[in-house]
């Protein structure tokens, strides 16, 4: 008697998932119809199949009946197929004999019409049913891990994640495109809602990596190239010459002092443009490292060949080569964490508030740098001219929430606009309006900030500010910025005359996220941000195995949750590498070699990279570890070649045959 009559002892268990599913299907119907169906041997429904009492059930049934395949119908495979895998293999029976069926996404959740929906569930049971016979028992593959941990970008959530996975005992390389670490954050002045000082957080965690005996920082260095797979990674990295030999300097910058621009010229990055640097500087006090760096851009020498060079004859230890070039290093890991933050928002595509036209118009990051000790006015707040403002008004939501610009809520904007009308009122005892859309305080303590806030004899007007301009209507507003806005609480357009106008301006994706993107092998979202394998249950790791990302570079946040994501995506990168292999799902394709015409049309159909041609066999061949299973180069074969496990033809074939029985 064959397998399929015989042989084969199936059990069906269907899951009322609370009232999820019972609500619109007759589950206990679907479980009684299934009986009939050719291998089943036992058929049962319950409220929660995955719960532990479920699972016990569906154990206690296998060793009872002899169960050698099991079918169950109950919510999504994303959430518990391996839950019931894992049951069926510890009463015996192998994990990839277990199929499920999505009653609840797929029937429930998009019907309304009980008995279709019950009809339905009753095709997907009989199709699931047919489809089981065929499994065959498979195992999965290990692949070795490397315990090497590449981490990109060095903001707050590079730092804590390279911080976290060092102190475990493995090696970590941490790259940073620019010439200190630290990233966004090194730049703010307080952090809310407790006003801690940013660099009193950061700079300790800074100096733990520069010091740490298990992390090689590499600032001024861009990932170039990354090759292979999960455990397995191969990884240039590109250096570029800083024309500073990082192992001389000591940060002393006498070089700085003898350049032959006595007065700094260029503009600042690490200020905004609001202040002036040399050819030769330092990024900022607490740079880490403490090395400086030479602009190539603005360097006489490196563009001219025609400078006496005082900087290099100033640094006793001859630390200064203009004959640096760049250099490419080649590094093997286990497992990449990509933090590479954001980009703010450019408030010159929001023309209607005058940015860039008016010049006491700021953005956020700019205030940040005003009311800083270390900025370009030593933590004096004071306009263009120099005077000090008497009247601030401060506008939320810039660039974001915005149809025509970025739809998506910043996150941070509303406490960072707080926080800022608390250091300008404390700074110059302006009067501070904010004008704001909803105040959005979701986090420990911020609800508290804003009340406090509130009290400082700060106002606050709800409405969409509609334009900044200087049009004077009457001597008041004469010499000054007017914010035109309708107060939604009073009903009334208001015309609001201040001395300096500040923009709340939200996060982007950074220009490079594209490239990156490709680099690493990853995916987007539709607004631009990394994205993750599960916005729940797995918000660190992404579609590529043995590739986390962590902090803004998936989505805004503030710093706790930064701080939480890079600690969560470390821990994912320690536990691959603590257990020593990765498991891959036996789903893989495969090709018959002595079927294969080499036509080489399934090597640029793989998404995956995972197929490559044997020039000297003339076949094609699949590496399982980077293949994912999507089944393209199955279907687009010409000669049926490529094969792929649980996905055989007769399988496939049984599911159509059980769906289409009734018709």
């Amino acid at each position: 008697m064959s397998e399929r009559n015989g042989s084969v002892r199936i059990g069906v268990y269907v899951c009322h998932c609370g009232f999820n599913i019972a609500s619109v299907i007759d589950v206990e119907a679907v479980a009684q119809a299934s009986l009939a169906l050719p291998g089943v041997v036992v058929a049962r429904d319950y409220k929660y199949m995955c719960s532990e009492p479920g699972q016990t059930l569906i154990e206690n049934d296998i060793r009872e009946h002899r169960l050698n395949r099991i079918v169950v119908a109950a919510c999504s495979p994303l959430l518990h197929e391996e839950t019931f895998r894992s049951a069926a293999a510890r009463a015996g029976i192998n994990r990839f004999r277990v199929q499920m069926v999505n009653v609840r996404e797929h029937g429930a959740w998009v019907h309304e019409d009980s008995a279709a929906a019950t009809e339905k569930a009753n095709d997907l049971v009989r199709a699931a049913v047919a489809r089981v016979h065929f499994h065959k028992e498979l195992d999965p593959k290990r692949v070795p891990i490397n315990s090497n941990v590449l981490v990109v970008g060095a903001g707050i959530a590079g730092i804590h994640a390279a911080i976290t996975v060092a102190n475990s005992g493995k090696r970590v390389y941490l790259v940073e495109r620019e010439p200190t670490i630290g990233g966004n954050m090194a730049k703010y002045d307080k952090t809310f809602p407790t006003l801690d000082c940013a660099a009193c957080i950061l700079t300790p965690k800074m100096n733990a990596v520069r010091s740490h005996p298990n992390i090689t920082m590499w600032t001024y260095s861009e990932v170039a190239e990354v090759e292979g797979y999960v455990g397995n990674y191969k990884v240039k990295v590109r250096r570029k010459p800083r024309y500073i030999k990082e192992d001389l300097c000591v940060g002393c910058l006498h070089c700085v002092d003898a350049c032959v621009f006595k007065d700094p010229r260029f503009p600042d990055d690490f200020n905004m443009g609001m202040d002036k640097r040399k050819p030769i500087y330092l990024p900022f006090a607490q740079a880490t490292p403490k090395v400086v760096v030479i602009d190539p851009e603005a360097c006489i020498q490196l563009k001219t060949g025609k400078c006496k060079q005082a900087c290099a004859a100033a640094c006793e230890r001859g630390g200064v080569s203009f004959d640096m070039t760049e250099e490419i290093k080649e590094i093997e890991v286990g497992s990449i964490i990509v933090a590479t933050g954001f980009a703010p928002f450019d408030a010159t595509q929001a023309p209607e508030y005058g940015y860039g036209v008016y010049p006491n118009v700021y953005t956020t990051m700019e205030i940040e740098r005003l009311v800083n000790a270390s900025g370009p006015t030593g933590g004096h707040v004071v306009m263009r001219d120099g005077t000090t403002p008497k009247s601030i008004g401060v506008i939320y939501c810039v660039g974001s929430r915005d149809e025509r610009h970025n739809r998506w809520c910043s996150r941070v904007c509303c406490m960072t606009a707080l926080k800022l009308s608390h250091l300008l009122k404390e700074h110059t005892n302006a009067e501070v309006y904010n004008f704001y859309i909803d105040m959005r305080a979701a986090g420990k303590g911020y609800e508290e900030f804003y009340q406090r806030i509130l009290n400082e004899r700060v106002h606050f007007i709800r409405g969409k500010v509609a334009e900044v301009c200087d049009w004077a209507l009457d001597p008041s507003e004469e010499g000054k910025l007017v914010i035109r806005v309708e107060d939604t609480l009073t009903g009334f357009v208001r015309r609001v005359p201040v001395d300096m106008v500040v923009l709340a301006i939200g996060f982007e994706p950074r220009a490079d996220a594209q490239e990156v993107r490709r680099i690493m092998n990853m995916s987007c979202s539709t607004e631009g941000f990394f994205l993750e394998k599960h916005p729940k249950l797995a918000p660190a790791p992404t579609y590529t195995d043995g590739v986390f990302i962590a902090g803004c570079c998936q989505g805004p946040k503030d710093i706790p949750d930064t701080v939480m994501q890079s600690g969560y995506a470390a821990a994912e990168a320690m536990a691959l590498a603590d257990i020593g292999y990765f498991e891959i799902e036996p789903n893989t394709a495969s090709v018959i070699e002595e079927d294969c015409s080499g036509c080489r049309s399934c090597v640029d159909l793989c998404a995956y990279h995972a197929i490559t041609f044997n020039e000297v066999k003339r076949k094609a061949e699949i590496n399982p570890v980077l293949c994912k299973g999507c089944g393209v180069c199955v279907a687009s074969c010409p000669s049926g070649s490529i094969r792929q496990d649980l996905f055989e033809d007769e399988e496939i074939f049984g599911e159509i045959e059980g769906i289409l029985a009734r018709v």
